[in-house]
């Protein structure tokens, strides 16, 4: 089995090969990323992997960055404009600002222009029923205009369409007589669910994948055929369950936010094996830090989320908060003199000044290189030297008076806050207690950075797992095959409701065993998005019964939507009448995972370290901490700090007055010295 995690600044490639595990870090090509994921599976050798798992933020850093071809929208005449108005809503931090505008509003970066953007005559009740028929010369006229500005593909959301798709069904066939055979994404199809707007931005992200995924997994496939790889190629959704390629794009929206995901199912996948199953999940890179939560062994889980502020995408995702904080965090002083750390990044290229490739700002990197922590001669597995006279120049050149000791002390603990503040959110947000939670720290930065905050978010321990820096890969190979489909249609829950909603599954799960061909061992799992009569927003993911939809069907399902109701909210209103309005169907194809060699026990050889080092800029004053090498622990292990475990691709830091045990996975668990207890 082999996986491939690709970031914004390395490409993470794991192969498991006869219950070992294999790993390679490579840059990000950014210009030309399939070239870094070819380079790594080469490396590994790829040639007798029967699949290949695959996870990328591709397509969501073509969004971020504007860097998206030209397409068409077409709606309903009169509504050409939602995507400007969005759903109206101001982030917390712009609620007084009368200058804010949105990121993709017209007055910003808009993903369509508005000339592009064309109202089509027709009109749908929300029944499905037509009150105006497709006026289709006007349509061919609009399609006409869109054709003379050259737009590479169009996206079509029309009003009430997920009630019915004819209109849209037809407009698609006109686009192809009149464009020809451009990618073309109807949202009746791609996301048949109400409200409008995050059906709109979701039927164009849809787009925007189908043109920029089209190209790339091409180019990504053929490499890996002429590097000897002859299995399945999947790839990734947005809760890192499995697509195979070809179904991935057919509605490449899914894998939009796949690599961030991919950490949170490993975390999962591990924690079950250490018998660990409430983690809170931070996945320290280069370019950002992205958490997530894990309770109970079960990844939180959302219907919708967020590219930017109020661009939305309807996708089921893993629940997952990135804050610009990662290696690359650039430090930098503000007009008032204040130091700043993130969230913007050196990214790949430059990178760190350390690296030597042109980078003149200082990072977190350069930090730890100055504090002592990372080993100059033996970044990156050895491929990369990096150069402390650098790093020093880079803060001496910071326009500020502080002094050097007091800049990068500064910067340190500024960058710790940032992370632990996202942490404490995500803990706040879901309403959980972090010290019944243990910290799943990977990445590369993770185990170097988050030992040090457990003090400041109060987690029961800090979780170092094996090929921290390359975890997220191995999330890919602890994931099954996963086929979602859903469908929205307003109904009160009552026993007349029960043929509406049998129909709605059965069509559905036609539409899953069509897809799943040869796959005849699945599990099916049922569930619905309610509410109560009057609300607005919906309660998700509420159990519905296998087996035939009747009236006792109907009448738990109405029970359960109860229970999940005062389970997220404290509150039960069981005299209000409950409405049925996304129904939900999954099947899941088991596959095989990856499982972790367990550690020998240590004999009578004591661990002893293999070197020393002074750690500055972490503490009030100089510390002597202890090196060992990751290859040398033994299950039961203990190491006192301050200490640092290094391994090829990652640097474990245990500070001052923690301790670090070893597993008998190979798992690194840090916490706090108690009195009287080593």
């Amino acid at each position: 089995m082999m996986a491939v995690d690709v970031g914004g600044t390395f490409t993470d490639v794991v192969a498991v090969k006869n219950g070992r595990i294999y790993t390679a870090k490579v840059s990000t090509n950014v210009q030309a990323v399939e070239q870094s994921v070819i380079e790594g599976a080469a490396e590994l050798g790829a040639g007798d992997s029967p699949v290949f798992n695959h996870a990328s933020t591709h397509g969501l850093n073509a969004i971020i960055t504007r860097s998206i071809p030209k397409i068409g929208f077409l709606t309903t005449a009169g509504h050409r404009d939602i995507l400007d108005i969005g759903r109206t809503w101001r982030p917390l931090s712009a609620m007084t600002d009368p200058s804010w505008r949105r990121t993709f509003g017209d007055a910003a970066r808009p993903l369509v222009p508005r000339y592009l953007r064309r109202g089509i005559v027709e009109r749908l009740k929300a029944d499905g029923s037509v009150f105006t028929a497709l006026d289709e010369a006007q349509a061919r006229a609009q399609l006409q205009v869109l054709k003379r500005c050259q737009v590479e593909g169009i996206a079509i959301c029309l009003l009430h369409a997920y009630t019915n798709g004819v209109h849209e069904v037809r407009l698609r066939e006109l686009v192809r007589e009149e464009l020809g055979d451009v990618p073309c994404s109807v949202s009746s199809e791609i996301s048949p669910l109400a409200k409008e707007y995050a059906r709109a931005s979701t039927t164009l992200v849809d787009v925007f994948m189908k043109i920029i995924y089209d190209a790339y997994s091409h180019r990504l496939e053929h490499g890996l055929r002429n590097i000897g790889f002859t299995g399945q190629l999947n790839f990734a959704d947005c809760t890192a369950n499995l697509i195979p390629a070809q179904d991935a794009m057919e509605a490449p929206f899914r894998v939009v936010f796949a690599g961030p995901a991919a950490g949170t199912v490993g975390s999962a996948h591990f924690g079950a094996t250490i018998d660990e199953p409430n983690l809170l999940c931070a996945d320290v890179g280069g370019t950002s830090c992205d958490i997530s939560l894990v309770t109970n062994g079960v990844p939180f889980v959302n219907t919708t989320f967020e590219l930017e502020h109020d661009l939305l995408v309807n996708a089921l995702s893993n629940d997952i908060s990135s804050i610009g904080a990662g290696g690359g965090s650039l430090v930098s002083i503000t007009p008032s003199g204040d130091i700043k750390v993130g969230p913007e990044s050196a990214g790949a290229s430059p990178g760190p000044a350390c690296y030597g490739r042109g980078g003149t700002q200082p990072t977190m990197t350069d930090i730890c290189l100055l504090a002592g922590i990372l080993d100059p001669d033996g970044f990156a597995g050895g491929k990369m030297k990096l150069d402390v006279k650098l790093s020093r120049k880079a803060f001496e050149n910071l326009d500020t008076r502080l002094p050097f000791e007091s800049r990068v002390r500064y910067a340190y603990d500024i960058g710790l806050n940032n992370i632990a503040e996202g942490i404490f959110n995500i803990a706040i947000k879901h309403g959980i207690d972090p010290r019944d939670y243990s910290l799943m720290a990977f990445g590369a930065a993770g185990p170097l950075v988050l030992p040090a905050l457990a003090d400041l978010v109060h987690v029961k321990s800090v979780i170092v797992p094996p090929h921290p820096g390359l975890f997220s890969a191995l999330g890919l190979l602890s994931a099954d095959q996963a086929y979602a489909t859903s469908q929205s249609a307003y109904q009160v829950l009552t026993p007349s409701s029960v043929g509406v909603i049998a129909r709605t599954y059965a069509a559905m799960e036609a539409k899953l065993r069509q897809r799943l061909g040869e796959h005849q061992e699945v599990e099916i799992v049922r569930a619905f998005d309610g509410q109560l009569v009057g609300q607005t927003w919906e309660t998700p993911f509420v159990a519905v019964p296998s087996g035939e939809i009747t009236e006792a069907t109907i009448q738990t399902m109405i029970a359960n939507f109860h229970a999940a109701y005062a389970a997220r909210n404290g509150n039960r209103f069981e005299a209000i009448p409950v409405q049925g309005v996304t129904y939900r169907l999954r099947a899941v194809v088991k596959t095989p995972k990856v499982s972790y060699p367990a550690l020998a026990d240590r004999g009578a050889t004591p661990l002893r370290p293999v070197g020393t080092t002074v750690l500055r800029f972490v503490s009030d004053a100089e510390e002597l901490a202890q090196i060992y090498r990751r290859d040398d622990l033994c299950a039961g292990d203990q190491i006192r700090g301050p200490a640092i475990v290094r391994e090829a691709l990652s640097t474990t830091y245990i500070t001052q007055n923690q301790v670090g045990r070893v597993g008998r996975y190979g798992e690194i668990v840090i916490q706090r010295i108690t009195e009287g207890k080593a």
